[in-house]
């Protein structure tokens, strides 16, 4: 694996911690019996498993992985809540959503892709040219996640009061049809969707989560699998983490994969990639007062139901060595 400090936004701090990290993997085979530990970890499709498989990180496993497939971060992180799984991965809001109702989960690890890679896009056709021509419009979003958050964020910083736009409720498949059908006017949504409706649907882009969205993907675990699997949950996050740092060294690669897995374009899933350079985090200070920000940010669009402490929705102990290498 070779890494570039100037071509990936990754710290140094996050790479030594990483490379410390392979004497853990090659010993951790005595932290645990392979045969009675067992992680339920929820992907979907063309996921964080063959992200495992295609680096080489998912072999020789000191524990099982039993996974299972969902077709969106909501139901992994009902199968959390209801103690179904013990790790999944989803988005910062949503995984907020969950945890303000009082799910027993905590964000241990995750990810950040640039802000730009969350739009807002109208068709080729539109009028719309700016997030000023927004008034009065139709704009579709998933309900309590990015979407949403993106909407009013956009609105916001236009100066358009919220209820001077409708807010249609859409996940991503029924929003590309109505947009493509022009029942709504405006899609806000994140890769690969973006690149999609871009390459093959000449969607524009008329605004992005630049400056306004943290952008950051979750690994979530449940109380439970941190208090009784934490050595097998540690293990896991530094495979993702180390897996996610090969795919930027091996974007075209990985693009190829993943389209073999989930049927997407080959050019849309690299175009995606490219503009995302997904680079995972450390739990520290810092991501903590932004989701916090961002989190307060949602309370007051009504999009979270109340405030909520951030900090006690994070277990920084799995990043830890991270945040303290130079």
């Amino acid at each position: 694996m070779s890494i570039n400090s100037h071509d990936h936004p990754i710290t140094r701090r996050l790479v030594a911690s990483l490379l410390a990290a392979a004497i853990t993997l090659s010993t951790a085979a005595a932290s645990f019996a392979a045969d009675t530990v067992v992680l339920r970890v929820g992907d979907q499709k063309g996921g964080n498993r063959s992200l495992l498989e295609i680096s080489g990180y998912a072999k020789d496993l000191p524990y099982k992985i039993e996974w299972s497939e969902f077709p969106a971060a909501a139901p992994i992180l009902e199968a959390l809540n209801a103690g179904a799984l013990d790790v999944g991965y989803t988005g910062d809001l949503s995984f907020l959503s969950v945890y303000a109702t009082g799910a027993p989960i905590k964000a241990i690890g995750g990810t950040r892709s640039d802000a730009k890679t969350q739009a807002i896009l109208v068709r080729q056709d539109s009028p719309i040219r700016s997030a000023a021509d927004l008034k009065g419009k139709r704009l579709a979003g998933t309900r309590g996640g990015w979407g949403q958050f993106l909407i009013n964020a956009t609105l916001e910083k236009a100066q358009i009061k919220l209820e001077d736009a409708v807010f249609a409720p859409l996940g991503p498949v029924d929003a590309k049809v109505a947009l493509v059908a022009g029942s709504i006017d405006a899609w806000a949504v994140w890769e690969p969707y973006v690149s999609f409706a871009t390459l093959k649907d000449k969607a524009r882009v008329i605004a992005d989560g630049e400056g306004l969205t943290p952008t950051i993907t979750f690994i979530v675990a449940s109380d439970n699998a941190i208090a009784t699997k934490r050595a097998a949950v540690q293990d896991l996050v530094q495979r993702l983490n180390k897996a996610r740092l090969w795919s930027l060294d091996h974007l075209g690669e990985y693009a190829k994969n993943t389209a073999e897995l989930t049927k997407l374009p080959e050019d849309v899933l690299l175009s995606a990639y490219t503009a995302q350079r997904t680079s995972p985090i450390v739990m520290d200070e810092n991501v903590v007062k932004e989701v916090q920000a961002a989190s307060d940010r949602s309370t007051r669009y009504g999009i979270l139901p109340k405030t909520l402490d951030f900090s006690k929705a994070v277990d920084r102990s799995f990043t830890a060595a991270a945040a303290g290498s130079n």
